[in-house]
């Protein structure tokens, strides 16, 4: 019983987790006419999913490892996402310099034919080999960089790739509970209890669904025992991977490939504008994902690797930002953490008759919708059929446009919005797609967004995030909504914190 004083309705569907994998599984659910409930104990992406290095790709160093099924689902799903999602996805070249010594020549050579083929690739462009000794790309390395494989991935923003499925998925009947706690489950009268607090107010309820989707990412196995009761649970090997952030390192809008003689890779990437992001590690942690950061030896590993390349080494003190994250890869007992399986594996235990629930391991953002219609598979057995697959071809919010048609949506922005900064106008339509018009409205001057917090965040567009992208603090805003943290100083954050502080509490 609530302690409101009702038990609400029983749900289909109760997902826990507000990641990419419970976000996903959400909307492909509710637009199968499922009714469903997802509960979220910080903000959307506040974990893993926010903390990835913004790639849609294939996982060239998967092949390695034999991982075949999982490189060419991944491949395939290049397109389809980059087709839903033409804001925040975008296509990316990859430029792989050869080295003597590491992977030979034709390895790379057979990974990358592979690696066209396999997926069924249609926009995006083929391999080619590139002379660094004219090429652009060459320019920033070393002059003993020579020859250089380039191949074509896509590039995510991936915060508000969760948040758009999350949007996607209550606009189409889902209810999402951000800052709400799982604090138990348990079965009763043939389906599931499951007792939820409102992290802000302390609220608490109970909550009736008949399947349950453990989507906690590296929480999973914390959920199978604190609230489950499952004390034996250890399905999760967590792997930290660790970022770091620094100014523009080179001038063209291609990402760089980096093998290490240790067998590992790292990405150098174009990262908003004005930086060039550089990850990832790959280390075991066996501390609270919650409190992950980097560490010395990680920064100091990603410094010296991408310095066997640049030509100017990468030092501590151009780093302007780090984050860290935990990735939750099922345990497959692999002996090294860059070796562990990064193929998603499902569990189910229960039935329609007792109270099911399934149990989610691994994933990867560009595997996502794919999980989600294997999970949807499970609750169709357990549940019965309702629609059928749709996701294959719908958008996401704000991508009703074609993939490559991305600089058109912007210039029609400009014929619209003449006298606001094309450069705000493009960064709109790069987070909402056409859905960047629900902020601007009627706006003729940059005057009429509102107050401006520092860079060109308006009072326009907070708003928005807090009505309609479960926005609560400056950290939502400024780092997972978008990335403009980077630029936004002390105190225009403190006057953006107050700010909203004062509209949520007119709002509760």
């Amino acid at each position: 019983m609530s302690e409101t004083g009702s038990e609400l309705g029983i749900h289909d569907i109760f997902v826990i987790g507000g990641g990419i994998n419970g976000t996903g599984v959400a909307r492909d659910a509710a637009g199968r006419g499922y009714s469903v409930m997802l509960a979220e104990m910080n903000d959307l992406a506040s974990g893993t999913s926010s903390a990835a290095t913004k790639l849609i790709h294939g996982g060239l160093r998967y092949l390695e490892h034999y991982e075949f099924r999982l490189v060419h689902e991944a491949l395939a799903e290049r397109e389809v996402l980059w087709s839903a999602a033409p804001h925040i996805i975008r296509p990316l070249r990859f430029v792989l310099p050869y080295q003597k010594g590491l992977r030979p020549a034709f390895v790379l050579r057979t990974g990358l034919f592979l690696y066209d083929y396999m997926g069924g690739r249609k926009l995006l462009p083929p391999t080619r080999t590139l002379d660094l000794r004219t090429d652009e790309a060459g320019k920033p390395l070393k002059p003993g960089y020579r020859t250089a494989f380039e191949y074509s991935d896509c590039w995510v923003d991936d915060a508000r790739f969760v948040a758009l499925n999350a949007l996607d998925a209550r606009e189409r009947g889902a209810e999402i509970r951000t800052r709400t706690k799982v604090t138990s489950a348990r079965r009763s009268q043939g389906a599931w209890t499951i007792d939820i607090e409102d992290m802000h107010t302390g609220v608490r309820e109970a909550v009736r669904a008949r399947m349950l989707i453990n989507a906690a990412g590296p929480w999973v196995d914390h959920v199978i025992v604190e609230a489950l009761g499952d004390n034996g649970a250890h399905n999760v090997r967590l792997v930290k991977g660790s970022h770091i952030v620094i100014r523009k390192k080179f001038q063209h809008d291609r990402c760089y490939f980096f093998q290490n003689p240790d067998g590992r890779i790292i990405f150098a990437i174009p990262y908003e504008d004005d930086f060039t992001l550089i990850g990832t590690t790959d280390q075991d942690y066996k501390a609270d994902p919650a409190k992950v950061k980097i560490s010395e030896e990680e920064t100091n590993y990603l410094c010296k690797a991408a310095s066997e390349y640049f030509r100017e080494p990468v030092r501590r003190e151009d780093i302007v930002w780090t984050y860290s994250g935990v990735r939750p890869l099922f345990d497959d007992g692999a002996s090294a953490a860059q070796e562990a399986t990064r193929d998603y594996v499902l569990k189910v235990q229960g039935d329609a008759g007792t109270g099911a629930v399934l149990n989610v391991f691994g994933g990867k953002l560009t595997t996502s919708r794919r999980l989600a219609e294997s999970v949807l598979e499970h609750i169709e057995d357990i549940l019965g059929k309702r629609g059928a697959p749709w996701t294959k071809d719908a958008k996401l919010p704000g991508g009703e446009f074609e993939p490559l048609a991305f600089d058109a949506e912007v210039e029609k922005l400009k014929r619209d919005y003449p006298a606001l900064p094309p450069a705000l106008l493009k960064r709109l339509m790069g987070h909402y797609g056409t859905r960047a018009r629900f902020i601007l409205k009627d706006a003729k001057i940059l005057a009429d967004l509102g107050e401006m917090f520092g860079t060109d965040l308006s009072a326009r567009e907070v708003d928005y995030l807090m009505e309609e992208e479960w926005a609560v603090s400056a950290d939502d805003v400024l780092w997972r909504r978008s990335k403009l943290g980077l630029r936004t100083a002390e105190e225009d954050k403190a006057r953006l914190a107050a700010y909203m502080a004062k509209h949520q509490e007119a709002r509760v």
